[in-house]
């Protein structure tokens, strides 16, 4: 681990804003985690990200970045590639994790193949929407209504919708295909909602999440009042530990290192699912990382300190492996995967 004057001596930009449907969020995370390093007594700059973000890197001496943009650009490899490109540190996940994860359809066939537990699932594009609903609308095979609707690659629940009547499932694809030409179509679990964070490969207390409305949505996550959170969820202990099992073997399936958030949902007869990984969590006052750290004993400076430390050290031992491997880091960024998806139910084990 860095040394603490080591630290100290970094200018540290932190990154947010960006050009994704999440760039609100973006600045109130980015704010918050600027505040945070500051009060630790760090040399931080805030840099909102547009197209001139590699001049502004550069312009500003930026030695380490706090990547604080949720959503596409931020969380999709796009900006881990450029800062790898300009041999700047950064916090969270890199490119090929941040990928996987932030693609919805992506990060589910990596559950299938690990056989980590997760809904049934199919996938509809929109070029082919006409045709694909015609064959599957009202149900599927093997998934039938109620389901979840969901873009296959935003965040926040943005373009969510639950469907519980057939009439609701024409809507429900328009508004997802708003924000994505890919979305996924998953079964709905009943039971309780609850997320698990990771820290430096450790999983947090596990969080319930009891929003007042259906689910836990955009405006049950940023606006203070709509959700009870429980810390540490009421789980049996068996179960609980179950529960952080698979979450952990989600973000390490995925490639992730730093910090994540999985979101999971624990179905009525006692069974862990895991919906997605997030490389980006939440850095509000009121996102569940940073509340799964404070219950685990790690305050919100402290936690913002430690995610630049990981940083810092995982640059360390990447540039060590570079030096015994010779091998180069790519700076582009791959192909997404390409096809229709996957229906769980009829391949891949039921987990």
């Amino acid at each position: 681990m860095p040394k603490r004057n080591q630290i100290s001596k970094k200018k540290i930009g932190v990154l947010m804003g960006g050009p994704s449907s999440e760039r609100e969020i973006s600045f109130k995370s980015g704010r918050a985690v600027e505040e945070a390093l500051r009060r630790s007594g760090l040399n931080v700059v805030a840099i909102d990200v547009d197209k001139d973000i590699e001049e502004r890197l550069k312009g500003e001496g930026v030695e380490v970045a706090f990547i604080a943009l949720h959503g596409r650009y931020g969380e999709d490899g796009t900006i881990q590639a450029l800062l790898e490109s300009l041999a700047i540190p950064y916090t969270g996940s890199g490119v090929e994790a941040s990928r996987m994860a932030m693609d919805k359809v992506a990060s589910k066939e990596v559950f299938l193949r690990d056989e980590i537990p997760t809904p049934d699932f199919y996938v509809l594009k929109k070029e082919k929407k006409e045709d694909m609903v015609i064959s599957q609308l009202p149900c599927h095979s093997t998934i039938r209504i109620p389901v979840v609707i969901k873009p296959a690659r935003e965040g926040s629940t943005i373009g969510v919708s639950i469907v519980k009547e057939a009439q609701d499932f024409l809507p429900a694809l328009d508004k997802a295909f708003q924000y994505d030409d890919k979305i996924l179509v998953e079964e709905y679990i009943e039971g309780r909602e609850v997320t698990v964070s990771i820290l430096n490969g450790s999983p947090l207390p596990i969080i319930e999440i009891v929003p007042e409305h259906e689910f836990f949505d955009f405006q049950a996550k940023y606006i203070d009042g709509l959700t009870e959170f429980k810390v540490p969820a009421p789980l049996t202990a068996q179960l609980y530990g179950r529960t952080q099992k698979i979450a952990l073997q989600a973000h390490r399936a995925l490639g992730c290192r730093g910090m994540s958030r999985v979101d999971m949902k624990v179905s009525r007869e006692g069974r862990p699912y895991v919906f997605e990984v997030n490389t980006i969590p939440g850095l509000t006052s009121i996102s569940l990382l940073p509340k799964a750290a404070e219950a685990a004993g790690v305050s919100f400076p402290q936690l913002c300190r430690k995610l630049i430390e990981i940083a810092l050290r995982e640059n360390t031992n990447q540039r060590e492996h570079r030096r015994t491997q010779k091998i180069k880091i790519p700076l582009t960024l791959p192909s997404p995967p390409r096809g229709e998806g996957r229906v769980r139910g009829l391949k891949g084990k039921a987990g």
